[in-house]
This record gives structure tokens, C-alpha cells and sequence, in this order.
């Protein structure tokens, strides 16, 4: 019988799994199968492969052998799918082997989308849009909901939640994050922003002097209250001001923010009325900025 194993995420990989069903090949669970016999899964949450890792994972490979066998379902008569383990597959491909030692399970295409998801989440393999698009399209193709999606693979309905959340971010936010230009502490606060042009503008800022997770929450604050201090607009305001000269005062804004070295607050109603603020979070800023303002007085 096989041994039962404890899963880090509660119902995990044990739930998706049928251990019982193992393809044995005699004595042992490890089958040496052909690579030719090998798809990869097209619905793999990881899109990313660091060819500079993958290089070194192939001179591992031959200099050892692939000590860690991937796992695969069986699809069609004698040719195969991966669960998990695409990496080490194209790692051996590069090393140059015909064949390599895999576990074979037993997974619908649901449970191979949910297993391939938790397995990458277990070893840290995803960034944070991966996994955010990775729940998506579980909700999506299997009309799944947050919370029946939490049940299945182990993970809090708010923790999925929030990653979802991060799709609603501009594409150049998610592409930082992706690439770990940004952390999810700074997309998290990012999303407290309301319209995308003053995300980018903070996210800008966040990546050209390097705010740290904290700077940015005190810039974000700054910002919003500025916001919540505007009177609002009346229903018979008409837009017009703001509309004809959105980009110049975007651009405006861009200009400020890069001569003060800070995230400039610019709004303005539809009469034309608003202000703009320079937040900072320190006295030494505040006299960083007040001599800024002094160097143009003197010019």
C-alpha cells in the first residue's frame, strides 16, 4: 500500500492524486521514460524558464544524472503529459538525454491544472502574476468560486483574493512585478490608488529612486488624503477643463514629480480649480525641497 503523505497545504496534493495507482514497473515507483514520449502541460502556471539556470540545471544533469524524477500523467497509448517537473525536462533535454526517471499519475485535466499550480507554489517556482493568472483561469475553465478554489488547493479565499486583485493593475505594474522590479508590498499599495496614470506615475517614482515598501505606503497616504481633502464635483459640473488638458497636466505632473525627486500630487475639478502637493516623510526632505525652491528663487 502506498504510504500516505502529509501535504503542507491541508488537503493538497493528496486530494489530487490517486497514490494509490502508481505505474510501478516491477519493485519500483520510477519509470524510465523517452523524452520523444513527453508533452509539457499547456496549461503550466510557470511561463518563465531563466535559460542561465536552466544551463546550469543541464551541466548538473550530466555530471549526475537527474536526481529528482518529474511526474507525468499517461494521455494517450504510451505517450505522456507533465504534472510537474517542466524545468528538469528541458534541463535534460539540453543535457542530452533520451530518457529520464518519472512518477506516473492518474489526474483529469482539472486536477493536472491544480496539481501543477500547487506543486510550483510549494517549491516558490511562480511570481506573483503567474499565480494570479494561474487562479484565474482554474475560476474561469472550471466555473470554480474564490472560496470552493481555497477548498481545492489549500490556500486562504482572501489570499486568492488579493492575487487576483493584482491583475487589475496597468500592464507595465504587472510586467515589474513579474519581472521583481516591485514587490507585492508595493503592488498591494498601488491598488489603493485609484486610477492607473497616478499608479504608473508612483510606480515610476518607486522604481527610479528606489522607495522601499514603507516610503511608498507614506507617499500613498499623502496622496489620498490630498484627494479626500478636494471638494467634489457637482452633478452639473461639466468635465471640459479637465478633459482638454488631462495630458498636459499628466505631463506636468511627470515634470514635477522628477524635479522634486518625489511622487507630486496634481488634481483638478472639472472647474479648473485644485492644488498640488509635494508629500515628504522626514524633516531632511522637507529642507531637500525647500532648497530645491530656493535654487529656483536665485536662478
Amino acid at each position: 500500500m502506498a504510504k500516505q503523505v502529509k501535504s503542507a497545504l491541508g488537503r493538497g496534493l493528496n486530494a489530487l492524486i490517486d497514490v494509490g495507482n502508481l505505474n510501478t514497473g516491477g519493485s519500483s515507483s520510477i519509470n524510465e521514460i523517452e523524452l520523444s514520449k513527453i508533452s509539457v502541460n499547456p496549461n503550466q502556471p510557470r511561463k518563465d524558464f531563466d535559460e542561465e539556470s536552466l544551463d546550469e540545471l543541464a551541466s548538473s544533469i550530466q555530471a549526475i544524472g537527474l536526481v529528482q524524477p518529474i511526474t507525468v500523467r499517461e494521455t494517450d497509448d504510451n505517450q505522456y503529459q507533465i504534472i510537474s517537473g517542466e524545468r528538469r525536462y528541458r534541463a535534460s533535454i539540453k543535457a542530452g538525454l533520451t530518457t529520464v526517471p518519472a512518477y506516473i499519475r492518474k489526474a483529469s485535466d482539472e486536477n493536472l491544472a491544480e496539481m501543477a499550480l500547487i506543486e510550483n507554489i510549494q517549491r516558490e517556482d511562480l511570481n506573483a502574476i503567474e499565480i494570479a493568472l494561474a487562479f484565474q483561469m482554474l475560476i474561469e475553465q472550471y466555473q470554480l468560486t474564490q472560496e470552493r478554489l481555497s477548498e481545492r488547493i489549500g490556500k486562504k479565499r482572501a489570499t486568492i483574493a488579493n492575487f487576483l486583485r493584482l491583475l487589475k493593475l496597468p500592464a507595465d505594474i504587472q510586467i515589474g512585478l513579474k519581472d521583481k522590479k516591485i514587490d507585492m508590498g508595493h503592488a498591494k499599495l498601488l491598488l489603493s490608488l485609484e486610477d492607473a496614470s497616478t499608479q504608473l506615475m508612483v510606480y515610476e517614482q518607486i522604481l527610479e529612486y528606489g522607495f522601499s515598501v514603507r516610503k511608498t505606503e507614506e507617499i500613498i497616504r499623502a496622496l489620498n488624503e490630498e484627494s479626500e481633502e478636494l471638494p467634489p464635483e457637482t452633478p452639473k459640473s461639466k468635465p471640459a477643463v479637465a478633459n482638454k488638458t488631462s495630458d498636459e497636466f499628466q505631463l506636468l505632473k511627470q515634470h514635477l514629480s522628477d524635479f522634486f525627486h518625489a511622487a507630486v500630487g496634481f488634481n483638478i475639478n472639472a472647474k479648473g480649480a485644485g492644488k498640488i502637493t509635494i508629500p515628504f516623510a522626514s524633516s531632511e526632505e522637507l529642507e531637500r525641497i525647500i532648497r530645491l525652491f530656493d535654487s529656483v528663487k536665485s536662478v
